[in-house]
């Protein structure tokens, strides 16, 4: 049985709602992804082009600073990432994530939460970004989804 990580970014606690029930389905431990300046509501506007999740993700480039850099992946084999979709990608601290840690020979298992997006760019993003990764395919759930939706999904993954 390979270790497992459940790393997740939410902003307004839908995606931190999956990640537990994620955690619970994997047997895996759970990481909170947090920036080290935590979004307010009105960072996430997104029909205020000046507000800083829209300059965010205007600027591919963009890495929001983490507020620490202590996520367990040396002691995991299989890392579920999780986040909402912004734009119809993965946010930037997710980038700025992907940035700071050796994922080489690791499997990420990206899952997100959206009202209706998919991931669209974010799934070839992520797979440049976890450089020495095998990135499996990224599914969007419910922040409802249930425990036992997500382990018939996780044992269709063949992780062991």
């Amino acid at each position: 049985m390979s270790k497992k990580l459940v790393a997740y970014f939410s902003a307004s606690g839908n995606t931190a709602r999956l990640a537990k029930t994620m955690a619970a389905a994997a047997d895996a431990a759970l990481y909170e992804i947090r920036p080290a300046v935590p979004y307010e509501r009105k960072d996430l506007n997104w029909m205020d082009k000046k507000s800083r999740s829209t300059v965010e993700m205007q600027d591919k480039n963009c890495r929001p600073a983490l507020k620490d850099h202590d996520a367990p992946i040396a002691d995991a084999e299989v890392i579920f990432v999780g986040f909402p979709v912004w734009w119809y990608r993965e946010p930037s601290i997710i980038d700025s994530f992907l940035d700071a840690y050796d994922f080489t020979g690791k499997t990420l298992v990206p899952f997100l939460t959206s009202g209706g997006s998919d991931l669209g760019e974010g799934q070839g993003r992520i797979e440049a970004l976890a450089k020495g990764a095998r990135v499996l395919m990224g599914k969007r759930f419910s922040a409802r989804a249930s425990e036992s939706e997500l382990m018939t999904w996780i044992a269709g993954l063949n992780l062991d």
